[in-house]
């Protein structure tokens, strides 16, 4: 039984490709990483079939880690619509198989998680990485940008308060706190 003092924080930097995940712990405000890793579906042919992988996955991480929150990368605006549309459904699925297991979710934009972790908004992957790397004290493999994007992205919602649930209007709003907050519109 997880205590206030102790919570597990699951990242996801989603793609279509590539998805990067990262599970910390946070014991009174020390960060431990407990697993990071990249989701390679690129082999797979159809996205009926990596979208399938992605959810088994993530339900294996949700499984095996039993994540208090989740914190995923919120969708950024590009001028392709069928990439748009394809990393849409990429991230749906891991937000399905979180809400699938109850597990709350947060959204944050790329530039508010390089802005938690570098102090710089604007920051490259290796500069996030390389902050990651003294916040953690821990060498990450430079070459998972998705994966350490991931633990970003969870690192980022530790620095963004304690719990999803605490949250004052307008801010850090997430899916889990929209399904607890309209009961009736959940089907």
């Amino acid at each position: 039984m997880v205590n206030n003092t102790e919570k597990i924080i699951l990242g996801v930097d989603p793609g279509t490709r590539f998805m990067g995940y990262g599970v910390i712990l946070v014991q009174r405000n020390e960060i431990k990483v407990l697993q990071y890793g990249v989701i390679n579906v690129s082999k797979y042919s159809t996205q009926e079939i990596k979208l399938k992988k992605i959810y088994e996955r993530i339900i294996s991480v949700i499984e095996e880690f039993m994540p208090d929150e989740m914190a995923i990368e919120a969708p950024f605006f590009g001028k392709n619509v069928q990439s748009m549309l394809k990393l849409g459904r990429a991230q749906g699925v891991v937000m399905a198989a979180a809400l699938s297991r109850e597990i709350p979710i947060v959204e944050y934009s790329p530039k508010t998680v390089k802005q938690s972790v570098t102090g710089n908004g604007n920051a490259s992957k290796e500069q996030v990485a390389h902050m990651l790397d003294q916040l953690l004290k821990m060498k990450l493999d430079a070459k998972m940008f998705d994966a350490t994007d991931a633990l970003g992205i969870a690192v980022c919602h530790h620095f963004h308060g304690n719990s999803i649930m605490a949250t004052n209007k307008g801010t850090k709003k997430g899916w889990g706190a929209f399904v607890n907050e309209n009961p009736e519109r959940i089907k």
